[in-house]
């Protein structure tokens, strides 16, 4: 339990976890800004009202960990590959998929918030910004 994750997480607290990520709030406080210690001590904090005794440190490293999963499975997909999945890949998409082009038209509500150039950058794989 030493260790710098802590003790596992259970499949319970990953659902809580990304229910509180999936609120638009949150979302966009997390696009916005790379110190983000501060909104995950909130996000720490929705987590203890379900029960859930994380600190800000977990909720912060699960949370990049599973983007990080969710981005290669999601890139493996592109791609043509089936082999890659994740349990929680259809939960993940809800939220993150709102960055896709297929899901870009789709949502006509926060497009208008969004920088014109971030939709072109989406659709050209291989360019580096």
């Amino acid at each position: 339990v030493a260790n710098e994750g802590g003790k596992h997480w259970t499949v319970n607290e990953v659902r809580a976890l990304i229910r509180v990520w999936s609120d638009k709030n949150i979302q966009q406080q997390l696009e916005g800004t790379v110190r983000n210690k501060r909104i995950f001590e909130q996000v720490a904090a929705r987590l203890q009202e379900f029960g859930i005794d994380r600190d800000w440190k977990q909720c912060r490293t699960k949370y990049k960990n599973l983007k990080h999963e969710y981005k290669s499975v999601k890139s493996a997909q592109d791609s043509g590959s089936t082999s890659k999945s994740m349990k929680f890949f259809n939960e993940l998409d809800a939220i993150m998929g709102h960055c896709t082009m297929e899901q870009a038209s789709k949502s006509d509500n926060d497009e208008s918030e969004r920088p014109p150039e971030w939709t072109e950058a989406k659709s050209e794989k291989d360019s580096v910004g």
